[in-house]
């Protein structure tokens, strides 16, 4: 074969491994099978099959198609799966792509490709930590330089990047040897000229590499998003199971002061208080009824009266019977209580209301929560009070968490007007179920209860 025609076959090469391997990996059950670190049998039988059927159909292309010669990545393809998928994966999988090489007589392929799954495999124990398979660069000189670095204070063991590299190469030392011998039974890409049959094995390292490097990005950002996921599950965590000191200090020194003259009020401040904790350390749920996410606040604010006083702090609740029963994100209102107490009700001598309404419309439920307090100035908008009683989380974080949750199909405005109080009006998607919740917000909730 004239060498511009090989040079041309391993550019080809390059792309049908790119195409092919960006292709395989664009299919979610495809990504759950080659990201796992240990697979059952039907998985890697499954693997083998994703993986070889299209490596298996580039082999009989090659077959009847002579002119195209790059479609053929047996060799690499073999490696690459008893490298990710073990010794069985790598040796059943070969064997599945050379079917059609041997249906045409190229019988050597088959011991060869079973050798190759092997050995791929045996590296792939030898590796311990996955990552050195999952960090494999076709760049060998990287590699060695970095051995040199870490191996010059007190020499380690050998660089796996380095023994992987070398044993591809062996091995395609091997397969070039066979072809000479049995030129008719087997199959590769071969050169009389130095320079090209260098690019011939520079190329079988380069189609691992790249076919490793898609499947790492995709994996990489998918811990890129699971991280994300946990973040955001942590940060919800808590917010719901936060307890202010201050809080809980304030309540208790007031059912001190009620346990001598009205012990009753202190007994029922105690069960309210009790309740509060119990919900908040035992909370799994993300989202909840808006019922008992009213029940929860009842809890607070009866603790609330009892410090400012009945005759300081009135409660006043219009409340739809529609939409107590739409599921909403938990913790979601107690925060906004808690901001109208702190900046509008608690400066003003003679205290004030606060306003509970919620209503359905246009698929949507609104609730609002005002007082007839002071208003917040700026500098009040701009805090983040947090809940039950201190700084840090709040209504930036309600604001932050519906955009999280919902998008843009939620929203919180605020309104508020200095010396007449201050309106939080939230609108969110009327979801009346489970089963109603998108798939997005399925998913927090289950890592809020794992």
């Amino acid at each position: 074969m004239e060498q511009r025609l090989i040079l041309v076959n391993l550019l080809i090469k390059l792309g049908v491994a790119a195409a092919v391997s960006s292709a395989l990996v664009r299919s979610v059950e495809f990504k759950s099978l080659l990201f796992r670190e240990e697979r059952s049998l039907r998985q890697q039988i499954y693997l083998i099959l994703w993986i070889g059927i299209p490596m298996g159909l580039g082999v009989w292309i090659r077959l009847v198609t002579p002119s195209f010669l790059a479609g053929d990545l047996s060799f690499e393809t073999t490696i690459l799966l008893g490298l990710l998928g073990g010794r069985f994966t790598g040796m059943v999988g070969g064997a599945l792509i050379t079917f059609p090489a041997l249906l045409y007589g190229e019988w050597a392929t088959l011991p060869f490709n079973l050798l190759c799954g092997f050995i791929a495999g045996q590296l792939r124990i030898l590796a311990g930590n996955q990552e050195e398979i999952w960090s494999f660069s076709p760049f060998i000189d990287l590699s060695i330089y970095r051995w040199i670095r870490r191996n010059l204070p007190t020499p380690r063991r050998f660089d796996w990047q380095i023994m992987f590299f070398v044993t591809i190469v062996g091995l395609r030392f091997v397969d070039t040897e066979l072809f000479r011998l049995l030129p008719h039974s087997t199959f590769t890409l071969e050169s009389p000229k130095l320079w090209v049959e260098a690019l011939i094995y520079a190329t079988s390292i380069m189609v691992i590499g790249t076919e490793l490097k898609i499947w790492n990005g995709v994996r990489i950002q998918i811990k890129l998003e699971e991280q994300e996921r946990l973040l955001l599950s942590a940060r919800m965590e808590a917010l719901q199971n936060q307890i202010n000191p201050h809080f809980l200090f304030n309540t208790l020194n007031s059912v001190s002061s009620l346990v001598r003259f009205d012990p009753d009020t202190a007994r029922e401040l105690i069960l309210k208080l009790a309740t509060i904790l119990r919900r908040l350390l035992n909370s799994g749920d993300a989202f909840v009824p808006l019922r008992e996410e009213v029940e929860f606040v009842d809890n607070y604010l009866d603790i609330e009266v009892v410090r400012f006083g009945r005759d300081k702090l009135r409660v006043v609740k219009e409340l739809d019977s529609g939409s107590l029963e739409v599921m909403i994100p938990s913790m979601l209102l107690q925060p906004l209580v808690e901001n109208s107490i702190k900046h509008g009700l608690a400066s003003k001598i003679e205290g004030g209301s606060i306003f509970l309404r919620s209503r359905l419309t246009d698929s949507q439920l609104i609730v609002e929560v005002e007082d007839d307090g002071v208003g917040m100035g700026s500098a009040h908008l701009l805090e983040k009070p947090t809940g039950l009683g201190g700084t840090g989380i709040g209504l930036a974080n309600v604001a932050e968490r519906l955009k999280v949750l919902y998008g843009d199909t939620a929203r919180m405005t605020i309104d508020s007007h200095e010396g007449k109080g201050t309106l939080i009006r939230l609108r969110l998607p009327a979801l009346h179920s489970e089963g109603s919740i998108p798939a997005a917000l399925h998913e927090e909730r289950s890592s809020m209860r794992r």
